[in-house]
């Protein structure tokens, strides 16, 4: 039996486990984290990628897990309310749409149960050579590997060794976001609320039972530049909201209790290629599209399942979808992308082939 090591086990690692090993690799999974990581947002499954789940026997758990929102509303910087809508949401679109809207964590956990691999957290790698297949670990001892599969995100450590550093492949779209969870203080039952400044904004909604919910805040920058320390990434949130009224100040308050906290910029990862030697990136290691897309959780669940149904078709079969759900970004940055733009994107890809 091939061996395959999968570095990440967030979406695209938990899938990627899954399908590898239904394709007859024993699977291993490394996680630099000490388990499966709580917290963010709530994601979108949509189109082909919704037949990926229904195939791994996981769409009945995953439609009774989704979000069920009522609509949402848009205030503005003062907090007024400019508009609301009852038949879409800027987070998922349609709300009597087919798509489903998830937590990522429970989504994540719901993968984790169902992969059937080994897992083990608390390591990372340190170096590899992509033509041998040999790794080194952090704590483990070393091994040689048939494949090796970075779904370690868009800051992939994979993708550093193997391909280069990342500033070859990021393309920073000007913006960076903060998600976190909080107790539902503000009383939301089922619904959104957006808020928009001078360049900040973001958004807070419920959580299923309505007792929590998580929070959403993003700026515009000019410049990207890396900002590691979790106080002074909350200060210049809070900063940059400082104008916004409305609900934010409360939020914002929020945050600095937060133990959980995703702070990160708005970017795309661009490769000419996914593969090389025994190596190959799914997901945002490889191609992500940004939040900014909607799309980056289906890209990693199709990417999944693409890989393992054939790797000698890989980027053949992936490139054209990664490419039109990357434009979702890139050519609707004023705003959420058009329902057709959406819909033609989520379902360029046959996973027949």
């Amino acid at each position: 039996m091939p061996e395959a090591l999968v570095c990440g086990a967030g979406v695209a690692g938990c899938a990627s486990a899954y399908w590898l090993r239904r394709n007859g690799y024993d699977v291993t999974v490394v996680e630099r984290a000490e388990g499966l990581r709580s917290g963010g947002q709530a994601i979108d499954i949509r189109g082909v990628a919704l037949e990926v789940i229904d195939r791994m026997g996981l769409g009945e758990q995953v439609r009774a897990a989704r979000t069920r929102m009522r609509g949402m509303s848009m205030l503005d910087a003062s907090g007024n309310e400019v508009f609301r809508s009852e038949e879409r949401a800027y987070s998922s679109g349609r709300l009597d749409s087919e798509d489903v809207e998830i937590l990522r964590d429970e989504l994540v956990e719901l993968l984790h149960d169902a992969a059937g691999a080994e897992f083990r957290f608390g390591d990372e790698i340190t170096a590899l050579d992509a033509e041998s297949g040999r790794v080194e670990f952090a704590k483990a001892e070393p091994r040689t590997f048939d494949l090796i599969v970075g779904a370690d995100g868009a800051h992939s450590a994979v993708r550093r060794l193997a391909f280069g550093p990342e500033d070859q492949f990021r393309r920073y779209l000007g913006q960076y976001l903060a998600i976190f969870p909080a107790a539902n203080t503000i009383g939301l039952e089922d619904w959104q609320i957006w808020f928009q400044g001078e360049g900040a904004g973001g958004a807070v909604y419920p959580v299923p039972g309505n007792e929590a919910i998580r929070v959403t805040l993003g700026f515009a920058e000019p410049e990207y530049r890396e900002i590691r320390d979790v106080a002074e990434q909350k200060k210049l949130v809070a900063e940059r909201l400082s104008e916004v009224g409305g609900p934010v100040p409360d939020l914002v308050k929020a945050m600095e209790e937060a133990e959980t906290f995703f702070f990160d910029a708005m970017l795309q990862i661009r490769l000419d290629r996914w593969t090389t030697g025994r190596v190959a990136l799914v997901g945002d290691a490889g191609y992500c599209a940004s939040v900014l897309s909607g799309q980056g959780t289906s890209l990693a669940l199709v990417g999944a399942y693409i890989l393992a149904d054939s790797l000698a078709d890989y980027e053949t079969r992936m490139r054209p979808f990664v490419e039109l759900n990357q434009a979702l970004a890139t050519e609707n940055a004023a705003g959420p992308a058009s329902e057709e733009s959406v819909e033609r994107a989520k379902n360029a890809i046959s996973l027949t082939r």
